[in-house]
């Protein structure tokens, strides 16, 4: 393996790009990472190609021995949190504790597939017809393209990659060409393992060169996808004329109601938590902070009052709160929705400003608008931003309404101390899933996550419902 260039992981083998980026911390532009290799359509295909036959091989594997690996994979994430914590925080910009908390979470995703090896139960049915019996089971749906994206580097390629491999499957990795350092950790901790050669394997590149290769590839059986709406919709049309299969994780519109009778400290550090944690660069923030009349005045002043005290700055510094946002690019649609806001009418409350760091980077205060309506663009848009729009509403029915206009449907959260609003809200919210009392950022491992509209399409990740795209079932009927 080259020595100054970080290698692709094809069959087994570290293999070099056909060229090499440099990554660059956007909370430190002196800080460089390392250089990556950058691999082209030939090598894409040979890692297809390779998956094919160290599939056939993986799926051999006794369940105890499948569940060890996943373990040991686990074990190594969450004993070298703190580490690669802060190689994640230097790549991606987002604060130490979040880097290394991301990086622990993503040894739990391994841990929970290790244990669903062995939970691969099938199942037993009398026939219609005398003398027959039937068994149901499943198997791995094959060759698995995953491309993810860079706000969540380590942890969305966990969950993805954990339930592949513990159901038999063979992996072709793209991770965003952001964050390759994360990526190319995880595979160097799966490349240790002992797995069948071509079992897994990293392509880093562009995502008009490896993606395209991914998504229009005839020998992958299965595609998962997390980035943009835009992109997503391209990812399912590729796949459709090949009849691939498809998971795809997209965009996102949040929105947290507060209601009158809201306990207000509990709301402010959801709000204020959901919309901003993070640099404001998840899929469930909670960008819509929609608020009764009663409460909404001292809602507002309460949620100013607790953004004075967020620390912005380098991520590896002690007590700083938000980090840096992930790049140039970034940083410009952050600059530009702030500026749409505001033409549009929305009244700048506190924060917007981008600050000057001992380091350069791309440093923002975390911004909210008050006098905003649902069909400002700011409300619209997912601006994937630290920023947050407060929309006034007379009532829950109203509130309802609002958060439900909207084209996304990820999470949808709620404050109210009513037993009544939380269960209608729980009902009738047109989101995957629903936050109560809780910020919309924040979901467990072990259950179900996905949306509803355009911010999801296909199986569920996570729990045990990731069984139904990563297996396909079988059923056989049999005669004694």
């Amino acid at each position: 393996m080259s020595q100054s260039v970080f290698c692709n992981y094809i069959a087994g083998e570290w293999v070099e790009g056909v060229s090499a980026i440099e990554n660059i911390s956007p909370a430190d532009l002196s800080d460089t990472i390392g250089h990556y290799a950058q691999a082209d359509e030939k090598q894409t295909l040979a890692a297809i190609d390779a998956a094919k036959v160290g599939q056939l091989e993986w799926q051999k594997i006794g369940l105890e021995q499948r569940y060890s690996i996943l373990m040991a994979i686990g074990d190594e994430l969450i004993a070298r949190k703190d580490e690669l914590g802060k190689l994640l925080a230097r790549e991606e910009g987002k604060t130490l504790a979040e880097g290394a908390g991301e990086t622990y979470r993503s040894g739990q995703f391994f841990h929970y597939y290790a244990a669903e090896v062995l939970r691969q139960m099938g199942e037993t049915a009398d026939s219609v017809r005398p003398g027959v019996e039937i068994q149901t089971h499943r198997e791995p749906v094959g060759v698995v393209g995953i491309i993810t994206p860079w706000n969540f580097p380590t942890a969305t390629g966990a969950w993805k990659i954990a339930p592949a491999l513990a159901y038999g499957n063979a992996i072709v990795f793209k991770p965003a060409n952001q964050v390759p350092a994360s990526a190319w950790a995880l595979t160097e901790i799966i490349s240790r393992q002992g797995l069948p050669a071509g079992t897994f394997n990293l392509v880093m590149g562009p995502g008009a060169i490896v993606g395209e290769v991914l998504i229009n590839s005839k020998k992958i059986n299965a595609l998962t996808f997390t980035g943009s709406l835009e992109t997503g919709r391209k990812v399912a049309a590729a796949t459709a004329v090949n009849l691939v299969k498809c998971q795809l994780e997209m965009g996102s519109k949040n929105a947290l109601v507060v209601l009158d009778d809201a306990d207000l400290d509990n709301a402010v550090e959801c709000a204020v938590g959901g919309a901003f944690f993070g640099t404001g660069q998840k899929c469930t923030a909670s960008s819509r902070l929609i608020v009764t009349e009663g409460i909404h005045d001292k809602f507002v002043e309460a949620v100013i009052e607790r953004m004075k005290k967020l620390v912005v700055g380098h991520p590896l510094k002690e007590g700083v709160h938000i980090g840096a946002v992930a790049d140039a690019r970034q940083m410009a649609q952050n600059l530009k929705y702030l500026e749409i806001a505001k033409n549009e009418g929305a009244t700048l409350a506190i924060g917007g400003e981008v600050i000057t760091e001992e380091t350069e980077g791309y440093y923002l205060k975390p911004a909210l608008f008050i006098n905003t309506t649902n069909d400002m663009t700011i409300n619209r848009d997912e601006a994937f931003a630290p920023i947050a729009c407060v929309i006034k509403v007379k009532d829950y029915e109203e509130a309802l309404a609002t958060l439900n206009d909207t084209n996304y449907g990820l999470t949808g959260g709620i404050c109210t101390q009513s037993l009544h609003f939380a269960t209608d809200f729980k009902r009738r919210a047109q989101t995957g899933c629903v936050m109560i009392n809780l910020p919309t950022a924040g979901t467990d491992y072990h259950v179900p996550f996905g949306g509803r509209k355009d911010s999801s399409f296909g199986p569920r990740e996570q729990g045990s419902n990731a069984k139904e795209f990563y297996t396909i079932v079988k059923t056989t009927y049999m005669r004694a």
